[in-house]
């Protein structure tokens, strides 16, 4: 009996680039954490409870009362005005001396890096990434097919001489990405004397910083050293956002680059969504003109830090010998390396069944993944919850090995 192959009815043709679009593999463990019972320690989610949902709403009301009409028109393509001028007086503490006009507000720093993938990467060109290093710019920046270059990395983040060896590709590499902050996934963050090293080594090999820094503002003892773009301005791009801080339902974010990048990146977003949602902007710069977020921030990193301890508590007390891992020192994730002989992709789905989740890590490398690495979120969980989901695993692990 011979089979018959019916040609697709479809009257689409994708694009090349769309075979390099794929699912978020966060978003598709997310799926399966809705179900009931299930211990999530896999979403890089802000905890609900730190949301300033009164102030939210009195902002709201006051927007629409005193400017409803310039709130819901169509607004400009580089931010509000007012929020502009927020963002680079705050990132003086940052470091970074920049101009309003330097400062284009997004619809979250995702688009941020999909706006610097579209106007700086070409097919085939270097693009250098830590490894291992945050998987939503992973999928913006494959789209426009780079070849991504992995800088080895170490507890203090990427290695000044793995970043001189660029030198040898030609061309030396469009941009370095890098988030020297409270990293996603591995919640490292980079010292000072690393941030100068990295800098001159970025300088003198040419190869120009995009600068992430979602978790900055999220510390727990001290703020982490100033900015790697304030000390190579011309040299850098530097993504922010206020989801971490506010609330990531409003998708809001800014990009500061360099006056002769700068052009370019306003065009990008003027061709993918206009300008970000106005009445968002002016809702937030209510929120945070009269210095909010000193008075929000120091209980959101009181409530983070007693949660991180809750679950270095946990991890010390439930997760086999052999597993290594650092406590961050801020952010939102711990990195966990497991014994030989572990693969956490495999064993997701063992911890799934058992009642918990968790990111496994080969997702965000480039290349040459480590299979025995995965990413806890701590941030959404409670001490107690923290704890059963913690044992839950360290069960799934210890049973791994001894079979």
């Amino acid at each position: 009996m011979t089979s018959t192959s019916h040609p697709s009815t479809s009257p689409w043709h994708l694009a090349q680039r769309a075979a390099r679009l794929n699912p978020s593999v966060i978003r598709e463990i997310l799926k399966v954490t809705e179900q009931p019972g299930i211990l999530s320690l896999a979403g890089g989610l802000p905890s609900p409870d730190a949301f300033p949902i009164e102030a939210m709403r009195e902002a709201s009301e006051r927007v629409l009362r005193d400017h409803p009409r310039e709130a819901l028109q169509y607004a400009a393509s580089e931010g509000y005005g007012p929020l502009r001028d927020w963002v680079a007086e705050h990132l003086k503490t940052q470091g970074l001396a920049v101009q309003a006009s330097q400062v284009l507000i997004t619809t979250g720093s995702q688009q941020g890096l999909d706006l610097v993938a579209k106007v700086l990467v070409d097919p085939g060109a270097p693009v250098a990434v830590e490894t291992p290093t945050y998987l939503g710019a992973l999928q913006a920046f494959s789209p426009f097919e780079p070849r991504f270059i992995p800088v080895d990395s170490d507890e203090q983040g990427a290695r000044p001489e793995s970043l001189r060896s660029l030198s040898m590709h030609a061309p030396a590499g469009r941009f370095f990405y890098v988030l020297p902050n409270y990293q996603n996934p591995t919640g490292r963050v980079m010292g000072e004397a690393r941030r100068v090293a990295l800098v001159e080594a970025a300088e003198q090999c040419g190869v120009p910083l995009v600068e992430d820094n979602p978790y900055g503002d999220l510390w727990y003892d001290a703020p982490p050293p100033p900015a790697l773009s304030g000390r190579w301005a011309e040299g850098s791009v530097y993504l922010g956002s206020f989801s971490k801080v506010l609330a990531p339902g409003l998708r809001l974010g800014y990009v500061v680059a360099p006056p002769a990048l700068y052009p370019k990146l306003l065009q990008a977003k003027q061709a993918a969504d206009l300008h970000t949602p106005g009445y968002n902007q002016r809702i937030v710069h209510a929120v945070i003109a009269d210095g909010f977020l000193d008075r929000h921030l120091p209980t959101v990193r009181a409530r983070y830090k007693a949660q991180r301890d809750a679950m270095q508590q946990a991890l010390t007390r439930h997760l086999p010998a052999g597993t290594r891992w650092q406590p961050p020192q801020g952010g939102m994730f711990f990195w966990l390396t497991l014994p030989d002989g572990c693969d956490a992709l495999a064993l997701l789905p063992q911890a799934v069944e058992a009642g918990v989740a968790y990111v496994p890590g080969a997702a965000f490398y480039a290349d040459h993944a480590d299979t025995r690495t995965l990413r806890l979120s701590f941030v959404t969980l409670s001490p107690e919850q923290i704890d059963a989901a913690v044992a839950l695993l360290g069960g799934v692990l210890r049973r791994h090995l001894e079979r």
